[in-house]
């Protein structure tokens, strides 16, 4: 018996890449590259991501093919019920420093990939591995595998942390990221902690050059988020500039066909980005101010025993922590729907999830396994006002979605991705959550929520004669290993 062969698959990670500015961007003669790739295979330009739409969660889901609930990275802000400290991956410099540098260092560059993911899950890193086949992650934070690799602190971050000059973690045989390690032993990284788009092209095409392309690659380009974040959604600079190292990439090859004979690509965006305006006051929703009279932990202080509240901001969705045994979480929900940008407020109640908003009257309960059924073949028990998550009952009796992608497998998934008592909040678009030192965007864009604004993204696939069973990130690992692995022959 031996396996039947496969293409290797180069999958490229164009983080907050919207399918508008994408288009736009294609229709001006700005993206020549992923105008090729877009003619060539298949276009999906509403690929559903995963909740909250935060890269590590997003990237989790990818690699594991599950929500949180089962691969268990909450956010890129979290609070550890068990340990009561805050978990954080790395956000605003000002909150990263108040909960401390090293640990938030650690969390990124070691607790996030060999501690907090699953072990209940594997990565497709890990499912390869299993098979013989080899694989690299180029420029993600999220990149758990099989091979002990070492990665070294550059010196300037071990100058101002604790952190020691070598990390060992768990990674795929080839592994990149910024000045941590690299695949090119001359190869510089320009940012301290990843590297840019420049670098991550160039990594790609050291494998390509060299003949060391594995089964899979998967590599990220993170600088459009940033971008977005300050310029808005519709930075087709951005676009064009990453387009431009895909085109290096396209021209090792004899032709752009070549590369997509012996090769399978595809191109996502991880999440979208809803555009916020100059107005602080509007903008900003102080979950503080909100929570006045409660004992609200100040994030640069341990969590003492008279503190009633934690809170744990992810731009444009949070978690309450509700530490006081004695407020029942929906005295807190009360108090959330007083503000009428926060359009979902859930929480948990035994085996139901409630969800209430602070736009619409009436309140939701679900739980899973019940007799209704939605469009992606989940069933569901469903009490209440379905309007409160915008779902509708089509003639077939199917439930579904609209204004948030998803949200009952999404929701659950979130509110079922840690232990303890918590509110998830979600805002209305073109507002975000602030608490203590959160980082913020004015007149730029922010991501999180719900909503489709951030949850639907573009996808494109190349080479792949049958995509996903339906068009969610979540069931995009089936599809990369059905391509690599096959059937057994």
């Amino acid at each position: 018996m031996k396996k039947q062969v496969k293409k290797p698959i180069i999958f490229l990670n164009i983080d907050s890449l919207l399918a508008e500015p994408l288009q736009v961007a294609i229709q001006t003669g700005k993206a020549p590259a992923l105008h090729f790739l877009m003619e060539k295979g298949h276009f999906i330009p509403d690929m559903v991501s995963s909740f909250p739409t935060m890269s590590v969660t997003i990237d989790s889901t990818l690699l594991t093919g599950t929500y949180p609930d089962q691969h268990q990275i909450p956010g890129l802000n979290w609070f550890d019920w068990n340990r009561k400290k805050m978990v954080n991956y790395g956000t605003g410099i000002r909150e990263t420093v108040r909960l401390g540098f090293t640990d938030s260092l650690t969390n990124m560059f070691y607790r996030l990939n060999n501690q907090d993911l699953s072990k209940k899950v594997t990565t497709i890193y890990e499912d390869l591995n299993q098979h013989g086949l080899t694989s690299a992650s180029i420029n993600s934070f999220v990149y758990r595998g099989n091979i002990k690799q070492d990665m070294t602190v550059p010196s300037l971050l071990r100058s101002i942390s604790k952190l020691d000059q070598q990390i060992t973690t768990s990674a795929p045989p080839l592994f990149s990221l910024g000045g941590f390690t690299r695949l090119r032993r001359w190869g510089y990284a320009p940012q301290m902690l990843s590297g840019n788009y420049k670098f991550a092209g160039r990594e790609l095409r050291y494998l390509i050059r060299r003949g060391l392309l594995p089964s899979f690659t998967f590599c990220i380009f993170q600088d459009m988020d940033f971008r977005v974040h300050f310029k808005g959604p519709y930075d087709l600079k951005g676009i064009s500039k990453i387009d431009k190292e895909i085109q290096k990439t396209l021209n090792l090859y004899s032709s752009w066909e070549e590369a997509i004979e012996k090769n399978i690509w595809i191109v996502i965006g991880d999440n979208g980005q809803s555009k916020t305006s100059w107005n602080y006051n509007q903008v900003t929703i102080n979950l503080r101010k909100i929570l006045k009279g409660l004992r609200v932990n100040k994030i640069q202080s341990p969590v003492h025993s008279k503190d009633q509240i934690v809170l744990s901001v992810n731009q444009r969705m949070a978690y309450i922590y509700v530490l006081d045994e004695r407020i029942p979480l929906s005295q807190i929900a009360g108090q959330l729907k007083t503000d009428k940008r926060i359009d979902v407020i859930a929480w948990k109640e035994g085996e139901d999830h409630i969800v209430m908003s602070g736009t619409k009257k009436g309140r939701l309960k679900f739980t899973p396994g019940g007799n209704e059924v939605d469009v992606y073949n989940q069933s569901w028990n469903v009490e209440g006002d379905l309007d409160i998550l915008n779902i509708k009952r089509r003639k077939d009796e199917r439930l579904t979605y609209d204004d948030f992608p998803d949200a009952l497998a999404r929701l659950y998934g979130a509110l079922n991705s840690h232990v303890g008592r918590f509110i998830v909040v979600n805002a209305k678009p073109g507002t975000e959550f602030r608490a203590q030192s959160t980082p913020f965007h004015l007149a730029g864009a922010c991501h999180g929520s719900l909503h489709k604004q951030e949850s639907l993204i573009p996808c494109l696939i190349t080479g792949v004669d049958d995509g996903p069973e339906y068009s969610r990130l979540v069931n995009v690992k089936e599809v990369i290993i059905r391509n690599i692995v096959g059937e057994m022959i």
